[in-house]
Protein backbone atom coordinates (compact mmCIF):
# COMPACT_ATOMS: atom_id res chain seq x y z
CA UNK A 1 0.00 0.00 0.00
CA UNK A 2 2.95 2.42 0.46
CA UNK A 3 3.62 1.71 -3.22
CA UNK A 4 0.24 3.08 -3.67
CA UNK A 5 0.40 5.87 -2.04
CA UNK A 6 3.75 7.48 -2.94
CA UNK A 7 1.80 6.91 -6.71
CA UNK A 8 -0.85 8.91 -5.88
CA UNK A 9 1.54 11.74 -4.82
CA UNK A 10 3.04 11.74 -7.46
CA UNK A 11 -0.20 11.78 -9.79
CA UNK A 12 -1.39 14.50 -7.50
CA UNK A 13 1.48 16.58 -8.36
CA UNK A 14 1.71 16.00 -12.23
CA UNK A 15 -2.23 17.00 -12.00
CA UNK A 16 -1.86 20.01 -10.24
CA UNK A 17 1.18 20.67 -12.48
CA UNK A 18 -0.60 20.01 -15.88
CA UNK A 19 -4.51 19.83 -16.07
CA UNK A 20 -6.29 23.00 -17.01
CA UNK A 21 -8.10 24.62 -13.74
CA UNK A 22 -11.31 26.14 -13.03
CA UNK A 23 -13.10 26.87 -9.93
CA UNK A 24 -15.14 23.59 -10.55
CA UNK A 25 -12.50 21.32 -11.64
CA UNK A 26 -9.07 21.91 -9.74
CA UNK A 27 -7.15 19.74 -7.44
CA UNK A 28 -9.89 19.70 -5.00
CA UNK A 29 -12.35 18.43 -7.28
CA UNK A 30 -9.38 15.31 -8.20
CA UNK A 31 -8.90 14.83 -4.67
CA UNK A 32 -13.00 14.28 -3.76
CA UNK A 33 -13.35 11.89 -6.91
CA UNK A 34 -10.45 9.56 -5.63
CA UNK A 35 -11.99 9.70 -2.54
CA UNK A 36 -15.39 8.67 -3.73
CA UNK A 37 -13.55 5.88 -5.75
CA UNK A 38 -11.73 4.78 -3.35
CA UNK A 39 -15.64 4.27 -1.23
CA UNK A 40 -17.20 3.13 -4.07
CA UNK A 41 -14.00 0.30 -4.85
CA UNK A 42 -13.94 -3.31 -3.59
CA UNK A 43 -11.29 -6.15 -3.82
CA UNK A 44 -11.86 -6.62 -7.59
CA UNK A 45 -10.77 -2.82 -7.66
CA UNK A 46 -7.06 -2.73 -9.69
CA UNK A 47 -5.80 0.53 -7.73
CA UNK A 48 -3.23 1.46 -9.70
CA UNK A 49 -5.12 1.95 -12.73
CA UNK A 50 -7.96 3.77 -10.68
CA UNK A 51 -5.56 6.50 -8.74
CA UNK A 52 -3.87 7.30 -12.43
CA UNK A 53 -7.21 7.68 -13.99
CA UNK A 54 -8.74 9.71 -11.20
CA UNK A 55 -6.08 12.29 -11.12
CA UNK A 56 -5.44 12.33 -14.87
CA UNK A 57 -9.48 12.23 -16.01
CA UNK A 58 -9.24 16.38 -16.23
CA UNK A 59 -5.99 16.79 -17.66
CA UNK A 60 -7.48 18.39 -20.52
CA UNK A 61 -10.50 20.70 -19.86
CA UNK A 62 -12.72 22.09 -21.85
CA UNK A 63 -15.63 24.89 -21.33
CA UNK A 64 -19.14 23.44 -20.83
CA UNK A 65 -20.04 25.84 -23.53
CA UNK A 66 -17.20 24.88 -25.96
CA UNK A 67 -18.28 23.25 -28.96
CA UNK A 68 -15.55 20.27 -29.08
CA UNK A 69 -16.27 19.60 -25.25
CA UNK A 70 -17.03 16.08 -25.86
CA UNK A 71 -13.25 15.49 -27.34
CA UNK A 72 -11.57 16.38 -24.14
CA UNK A 73 -12.19 12.95 -21.98
CA UNK A 74 -10.35 11.34 -25.21
CA UNK A 75 -7.59 14.22 -25.27
CA UNK A 76 -7.31 13.61 -21.59
CA UNK A 77 -6.65 9.80 -22.41
CA UNK A 78 -3.81 10.53 -25.44
CA UNK A 79 -2.24 12.58 -22.80
CA UNK A 80 -2.42 10.44 -19.87
CA UNK A 81 -0.10 7.57 -21.77
CA UNK A 82 3.32 8.87 -21.71
CA UNK A 83 2.59 10.15 -17.99
CA UNK A 84 1.71 6.62 -16.97
CA UNK A 85 4.73 5.45 -19.14
CA UNK A 86 7.43 6.73 -17.27
CA UNK A 87 5.45 6.43 -13.96
CA UNK A 88 6.53 2.28 -14.46
CA UNK A 89 2.85 1.43 -15.85
CA UNK A 90 1.92 -1.36 -18.31
CA UNK A 91 0.82 -1.20 -21.52
CA UNK A 92 -2.14 -3.35 -20.02
CA UNK A 93 -2.60 -0.54 -17.07
CA UNK A 94 -2.23 2.66 -19.52
CA UNK A 95 -4.89 1.10 -21.92
CA UNK A 96 -7.31 0.38 -19.34
CA UNK A 97 -6.50 4.32 -17.36
CA UNK A 98 -6.81 5.43 -20.47
CA UNK A 99 -10.73 3.76 -21.20
CA UNK A 100 -11.61 4.90 -17.57
CA UNK A 101 -10.53 8.66 -18.33
CA UNK A 102 -12.36 8.50 -22.15
CA UNK A 103 -15.21 7.22 -20.66
CA UNK A 104 -16.34 9.27 -17.51
CA UNK A 105 -17.23 12.06 -19.15
CA UNK A 106 -21.31 12.30 -20.15
CA UNK A 107 -20.44 14.46 -23.59
CA UNK A 108 -18.31 11.51 -24.46
CA UNK A 109 -20.84 9.13 -24.83
CA UNK A 110 -18.10 6.06 -24.65
CA UNK A 111 -20.44 2.71 -22.47
CA UNK A 112 -17.79 2.26 -19.33
CA UNK A 113 -16.40 -1.34 -19.88
CA UNK A 114 -14.12 -2.04 -16.72
CA UNK A 115 -15.09 -2.17 -13.36
CA UNK A 116 -12.60 0.80 -13.03
CA UNK A 117 -14.06 3.04 -15.49
CA UNK A 118 -18.16 2.40 -14.18
CA UNK A 119 -16.26 3.54 -10.62
CA UNK A 120 -14.49 6.72 -12.07
CA UNK A 121 -18.07 7.57 -13.44
CA UNK A 122 -19.74 7.68 -10.91
CA UNK A 123 -16.76 9.32 -8.55
CA UNK A 124 -17.07 11.78 -10.91
CA UNK A 125 -20.67 12.05 -11.13
CA UNK A 126 -21.22 12.39 -7.41
CA UNK A 127 -19.08 14.96 -7.14
CA UNK A 128 -22.09 17.37 -9.21
CA UNK A 129 -24.52 16.47 -6.39
CA UNK A 130 -24.59 17.28 -2.81
CA UNK A 131 -23.14 20.44 -1.10
CA UNK A 132 -20.76 20.26 -3.21
CA UNK A 133 -22.67 20.09 -6.51
CA UNK A 134 -24.78 22.97 -5.52
CA UNK A 135 -21.53 24.97 -4.92
CA UNK A 136 -20.13 24.11 -8.39
CA UNK A 137 -23.38 24.10 -10.12
CA UNK A 138 -23.54 28.01 -9.54
CA UNK A 139 -19.49 28.31 -9.39
CA UNK A 140 -19.68 27.09 -13.52
CA UNK A 141 -23.06 28.61 -14.00
CA UNK A 142 -21.63 32.26 -12.73
CA UNK A 143 -18.36 32.15 -14.89
CA UNK A 144 -20.76 31.12 -17.74
CA UNK A 145 -22.78 34.46 -17.47
CA UNK A 146 -26.06 32.09 -16.72
CA UNK A 147 -28.80 33.54 -13.98
CA UNK A 148 -29.64 31.31 -11.22
CA UNK A 149 -32.94 31.19 -12.23
CA UNK A 150 -35.92 32.84 -14.64
CA UNK A 151 -37.67 35.10 -11.82
CA UNK A 152 -41.14 35.04 -14.16
CA UNK A 153 -41.32 30.75 -13.64
CA UNK A 154 -38.60 29.62 -11.30
CA UNK A 155 -39.11 26.03 -11.64
CA UNK A 156 -40.50 25.85 -15.33
CA UNK A 157 -43.51 25.35 -14.80
CA UNK A 158 -45.43 26.95 -18.00
CA UNK A 159 -41.71 26.95 -20.44
CA UNK A 160 -39.35 24.80 -21.53
CA UNK A 161 -36.60 24.27 -19.84
CA UNK A 162 -33.45 26.17 -20.12
CA UNK A 163 -30.12 25.01 -18.68
CA UNK A 164 -28.03 27.11 -20.55
CA UNK A 165 -29.82 30.21 -19.22
CA UNK A 166 -31.00 29.39 -16.21
CA UNK A 167 -28.68 27.64 -13.39
CA UNK A 168 -31.56 25.99 -11.42
CA UNK A 169 -32.77 24.36 -14.47
CA UNK A 170 -29.99 22.42 -14.55
CA UNK A 171 -31.11 20.12 -11.65
CA UNK A 172 -34.51 19.21 -12.97
CA UNK A 173 -32.32 18.35 -16.52
CA UNK A 174 -29.76 16.71 -15.18
CA UNK A 175 -28.72 16.66 -11.72
CA UNK A 176 -31.72 15.44 -9.73
CA UNK A 177 -31.98 12.00 -12.45
CA UNK A 178 -28.11 11.37 -11.71
CA UNK A 179 -28.98 8.59 -8.59
CA UNK A 180 -30.54 6.33 -11.68
CA UNK A 181 -27.85 6.82 -13.74
CA UNK A 182 -24.87 5.72 -11.74
CA UNK A 183 -23.59 2.27 -12.46
CA UNK A 184 -22.29 0.73 -8.86
CA UNK A 185 -24.51 -0.10 -6.04
CA UNK A 186 -22.02 2.10 -3.56
CA UNK A 187 -22.46 4.86 -6.30
CA UNK A 188 -26.45 4.85 -5.95
CA UNK A 189 -26.42 4.96 -2.44
CA UNK A 190 -23.90 7.92 -1.89
CA UNK A 191 -25.67 9.97 -4.76
CA UNK A 192 -29.68 9.24 -3.35
CA UNK A 193 -28.05 10.67 -0.36
CA UNK A 194 -26.42 13.97 -1.84
CA UNK A 195 -29.90 14.34 -4.01
CA UNK A 196 -31.60 14.23 -1.08
CA UNK A 197 -29.50 17.11 0.48
CA UNK A 198 -30.11 19.18 -2.62
CA UNK A 199 -33.74 18.45 -2.36
CA UNK A 200 -33.93 19.78 1.22
CA UNK A 201 -31.81 22.90 -0.28
CA UNK A 202 -34.32 23.41 -3.47
CA UNK A 203 -37.08 23.27 -0.42
CA UNK A 204 -35.46 26.74 0.89
CA UNK A 205 -34.82 28.08 -1.83
CA UNK A 206 -38.31 27.96 -3.02
CA UNK A 207 -39.57 29.89 0.24
CA UNK A 208 -37.38 32.48 0.44
CA UNK A 209 -38.12 33.08 -3.34
CA UNK A 210 -41.63 32.86 -2.86
CA UNK A 211 -42.64 30.43 -5.08
CA UNK A 212 -43.81 26.45 -4.08
CA UNK A 213 -41.51 23.61 -5.39
CA UNK A 214 -43.53 21.55 -7.79
CA UNK A 215 -43.87 17.86 -7.31
CA UNK A 216 -42.16 17.18 -10.34
CA UNK A 217 -38.76 18.49 -8.83
CA UNK A 218 -37.72 15.22 -6.85
CA UNK A 219 -35.09 12.62 -7.64
CA UNK A 220 -35.59 10.30 -10.24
Amino acid sequence: MAALAELHDRLRDIADARMTADPAHDLAHLDRVWVNARTIADERTDLRVLVAACYLHDLVNLPKNAPDRHLASRQSAEQAAPILADLGYSDPEIRAAQHAIAAHSFSARIPPETPEARILRDADRLDALGAIGIARNFSVAGSLGRALYDPADPFAENRPLDDLQFSIDHWKVKLLSLPSDMLTDGGKAMAQDRVNRMLHFLDAFAEEIGCPLPPGWTAG
